[in-house]
């Protein structure tokens, strides 16, 4: 519990409350759900206390949505990602050392009824753990993972050609790995667009690094950015000359990077300008996306109850907040309550994590890893006016720890404390709004995870109807929507921003 009481010290000093007055934003408008639904029970987003101690949470809950098929191994990791038919199972150190078939599982979706491993990627840095850095890019057609054993790793990166999406083929098997280590820190990493450079982040000692893979056998490090402990994960713009970095602490920067992306002599990293809230904290990601003329982003925050924020880029030098996207039980009025079902259920609660929006511009929908709550789906064709449509919150995988020694989940169940919500919990304190009462429920006592809920950390990528989807306890699942809340659009392109 030291860690607990260490995590929350600086929760506190980092996400201080609302400003005096400030109205919160409305919860997203619930989803509507059709026939074939098992709707939860309580608050937008929660599963009670009632249902993890009785069992229920291991039959899930679902709203125009259903699952296919799922191919869960021993764990999802923490992100994953997708290309094609295929997905790539994050790897989770030191499940990842230890375990029978470590590394990254590639997954064969092909019959989204019966998911399928086709092989499992053992390049050191998949071997070592990838956190949030495993990345499939579309139009190079590459996957790239570092090295990430415990918050931050070092030097290790490998590069797949995943052209045949189920036989992915290790380019870089000579140089950077691991005789050659490239110089660079690692915890987070996404691409630019068009697929030749890899952004690595680590987050500490905030360093973010361009690695070009213009030569994909032989990746190169040319441009070098510290900032400050910063660092997070990060979104490209569509032409890859504007970089969208997220700050752990809460808030965002941006920054022109077009001398990278133009490959000039001695690239570097331009800061335009510097996003900061106190609603939340440690920014995951952004998703870059147009409607019209207008630029936004959907940014997405881990910690404190920040849900996504709609950020308005048009100008790059000053940009704005124009809306909140939460969950009823991200409110700060329900931060007693969420306190009170979350407790043992582990470190993270009711958080958003990752994102994916259905095509780049004039976007329709917003699917998300909301972790404790599962899958998300929102209606965005009006950015300021969303809906949620659907969701998926897959069966609790209770007592299934050692099975598990692939999930954040399972193997960070000695916390059962849910102290990255605690920023949103201090706010709720601050503004009158948390009564300890509430809070102090029938599993305040427990310590320790009980894995009555899944974590669904990776952003859910868009196929038609269908979403594929990586969590931490159930693994890869197909999931699809139903009782026509969705139509694709015809250019429908999945788009995580990175």
């Amino acid at each position: 519990m030291q860690a607990v009481v260490i995590a929350v010290a600086i929760a506190a000093a980092v996400a201080p409350a609302l400003p005096a007055g400030a109205a919160p934003p409305l919860p997203i408008a619930t989803a509507e759900c059709g026939p074939g639904s098992a709707p939860e029970p309580a608050l937008q987003g929660e599963v009670p206390a009632a249902d993890r101690e009785s069992g229920r949470s291991t039959r899930g809950y679902s709203c125009n949505v259903v699952r296919l098929g799922r191919y869960q191994g021993h764990g999802g990791g923490i992100t994953s990602s997708s290309h094609d038919h295929c997905a790539y199972m994050g790897s989770m150190f030191p499940g990842s050392m230890v375990g029978s078939d470590t590394g990254v599982a590639v997954i064969d979706a092909s019959d989204p009824s019966a998911p399928r491993r086709t092989t499992t990627l053992r390049a050191p840095a998949l071997t070592a753990g990838t956190w949030e850095s495993l990345k499939a890019n579309r139009k190079s057609e590459l996957l790239v993972g570092t090295g990430v054993p415990l918050l931050t790793g070092a030097g290790l990166l490998a590069v797949y050609d995943i052209s045949d999406c189920a036989r992915p083929r290790l380019l870089n098997d000579v140089v950077g790995t691991p005789a050659a280590p490239l110089p660079i820190t690692a915890h987070e990493g996404g691409f630019s667009p068009d697929g030749k450079t890899y952004w690595a982040s680590g987050v500490g000692p905030g360093l973010i690094s361009a690695v070009d893979l213009s030569d994909p056998a032989r990746p190169k490090v040319i441009a070098h950015n510290l900032t400050a402990l910063e660092n997070h994960g990060v979104g490209v713009s569509a032409d890859g000359n504007t970089l969208y970095l997220s700050h752990n602490f809460g808030g965002m920067s941006i920054w022109d990077v077009s001398s990278i992306q133009r490959r000039d002599a001695n690239p570097h990293m331009r800061k335009l300008s510097q996003l900061d809230w106190t609603s939340g904290a440690f920014t995951q990601h952004s998703v870059p996306v147009t409607y019209g003329d207008d630029e936004y982003l959907f940014t997405v925050l881990e910690g404190g109850s920040g849900g996504v924020k709609l950020v308005d880029v048009n100008d790059p030098r000053s940009p704005k907040v124009v809306n909140e996207l939460k969950l009823e039980v991200n409110f700060p009025q329900h931060q007693d309550r969420a306190l009170a079902s979350s407790m043992g259920g582990g470190v993270f609660a009711y958080e958003s994590h990752y994102c994916a929006a259905d095509r780049p511009v004039n976007p329709t929908a917003l699917a998300c890893g909301w972790i404790s709550s599962g899958v998300r789906v929102f209606d965005v064709r009006n950015p300021k006016q969303v809906k949620e449509i659907a969701y998926f919150n897959p069966p609790a995988q209770t007592g299934r720890h050692l099975d598990l020694w692939n999930s954040p989940h399972a193997l960070s169940s000695v916390i059962g404390a849910p102290f990255i919500s605690t920023g949103g919990i201090l706010a709720s304190l601050a503004d009158g709004k948390f009564d300890p009462g509430q809070a102090l429920g029938r599993r305040s006592g427990r310590a320790f995870t009980d894995l009555s809920t899944d974590w669904c950390f990776s952003p859910p990528e868009w196929r038609g109807d269908k979403l594929y989807v990586g969590c931490s306890d159930n693994g890869f699942q197909v999931l699809q929507l139903t009782n026509d809340v969705y139509t694709p659009p015809a250019d429908q392109l999945s788009h995580v921003g990175s």
